[in-house]
Protein backbone atom coordinates (compact mmCIF):
# COMPACT_ATOMS: atom_id res chain seq x y z
CA UNK A 1 0.00 0.00 0.00
CA UNK A 2 1.20 3.35 -1.03
CA UNK A 3 1.83 6.48 1.42
CA UNK A 4 -0.61 8.33 -0.30
CA UNK A 5 -3.38 5.49 0.81
CA UNK A 6 -2.08 5.47 4.60
CA UNK A 7 -2.91 9.21 4.64
CA UNK A 8 -5.84 9.25 2.86
CA UNK A 9 -7.09 6.62 5.09
CA UNK A 10 -6.39 8.47 7.92
CA UNK A 11 -7.90 11.21 6.66
CA UNK A 12 -11.43 9.56 6.35
CA UNK A 13 -14.06 10.68 8.48
CA UNK A 14 -14.99 8.55 11.44
CA UNK A 15 -18.85 8.07 10.05
CA UNK A 16 -20.40 9.24 6.81
CA UNK A 17 -20.49 8.48 2.86
CA UNK A 18 -17.93 8.02 0.29
CA UNK A 19 -18.60 8.45 -3.48
CA UNK A 20 -16.62 6.47 -5.93
CA UNK A 21 -13.95 9.35 -6.31
CA UNK A 22 -13.10 9.18 -2.50
CA UNK A 23 -13.34 5.36 -2.54
CA UNK A 24 -11.00 4.63 -5.74
CA UNK A 25 -8.56 7.49 -3.59
CA UNK A 26 -8.12 4.81 -0.74
CA UNK A 27 -8.15 1.85 -2.38
CA UNK A 28 -5.09 0.46 -4.53
CA UNK A 29 -7.32 -0.73 -7.70
CA UNK A 30 -8.96 0.86 -10.35
CA UNK A 31 -12.89 1.26 -10.91
CA UNK A 32 -13.71 -1.44 -12.95
CA UNK A 33 -12.19 -3.58 -10.32
CA UNK A 34 -14.04 -1.60 -7.47
CA UNK A 35 -17.39 -3.05 -9.27
CA UNK A 36 -15.85 -6.25 -9.73
CA UNK A 37 -15.14 -6.44 -6.45
CA UNK A 38 -18.37 -5.29 -4.86
CA UNK A 39 -20.48 -7.40 -7.37
CA UNK A 40 -18.64 -10.26 -6.32
CA UNK A 41 -19.23 -9.61 -2.41
CA UNK A 42 -15.16 -8.79 -2.17
CA UNK A 43 -15.81 -5.03 -1.35
CA UNK A 44 -18.56 -3.77 0.51
CA UNK A 45 -21.49 -2.78 -1.26
CA UNK A 46 -22.50 0.55 -2.42
CA UNK A 47 -25.74 2.53 -1.05
CA UNK A 48 -27.82 3.97 -3.26
CA UNK A 49 -28.71 7.55 -1.90
CA UNK A 50 -30.94 8.91 -4.49
CA UNK A 51 -31.63 8.07 -8.03
CA UNK A 52 -28.07 9.17 -9.04
CA UNK A 53 -26.29 9.72 -6.35
CA UNK A 54 -24.11 6.05 -5.08
CA UNK A 55 -22.16 6.03 -2.07
CA UNK A 56 -20.19 3.76 0.57
CA UNK A 57 -20.65 4.07 4.01
CA UNK A 58 -17.12 5.15 5.53
CA UNK A 59 -17.36 2.38 8.28
CA UNK A 60 -17.36 -0.56 5.67
CA UNK A 61 -14.28 1.27 3.68
CA UNK A 62 -12.39 1.53 6.89
CA UNK A 63 -13.19 -2.59 7.79
CA UNK A 64 -12.08 -3.03 4.23
CA UNK A 65 -8.95 -1.36 4.28
CA UNK A 66 -8.04 -2.67 8.24
CA UNK A 67 -8.57 -6.23 6.94
CA UNK A 68 -6.38 -5.64 3.88
CA UNK A 69 -3.86 -4.30 6.06
CA UNK A 70 -3.71 -7.19 8.42
CA UNK A 71 -3.53 -9.42 5.26
CA UNK A 72 -6.67 -11.47 6.28
CA UNK A 73 -8.57 -12.94 3.61
CA UNK A 74 -11.52 -10.25 2.70
CA UNK A 75 -14.89 -12.10 2.34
Amino acid sequence: MSTHHVSSFDNLPATGFMRQPQVLEVVPFSSATLWRKCNAGQFPKPVKLSERVTAWKVGDVRQFLATMATGAEVS
